[in-house]
């Protein structure tokens, strides 16, 4: 009965280690790494497209915000007045030289 027993255990182990070492074999064929590209592919192009909807989402509060205080006849919060006013404060310390066109 012992014996029975670990004939088992080994069909079972070697089972299990063929099959693996068949997927990872696959996994280095032309169409197995075709595959992975495409879906690593796949998953770049969810994560922009997730990416890209959240910056609407925000333009979208945004312009809400400010559609709003337009209505309410209030001033809109510029942050970056303060640089644009300010006559030492030009595009070529923001941009240094090499940065422009």
């Amino acid at each position: 009965m012992r014996r029975l027993f670990w004939l088992g255990v080994g069909l079972a182990v070697g089972v299990v280690v063929v099959r693996k070492a068949t997927r990872t074999a696959q996994s280095y064929t032309p169409a197995g790494i075709a595959s992975t590209m495409s879906q690593s592919a796949g998953g770049l192009v969810e994560s922009l497209r997730s990416f890209v909807e959240d910056v609407r989402v925000g333009m979208a509060e945004r312009e809400q915000e400010i559609h709003y205080a337009f209505a309410q006849g209030e001033a809109f919060d510029d942050q970056f007045a303060d640089l644009r006013e300010d006559p030492r404060i030009g595009d070529r310390e923001i941009f240094p030289e090499e940065h422009q066109r």
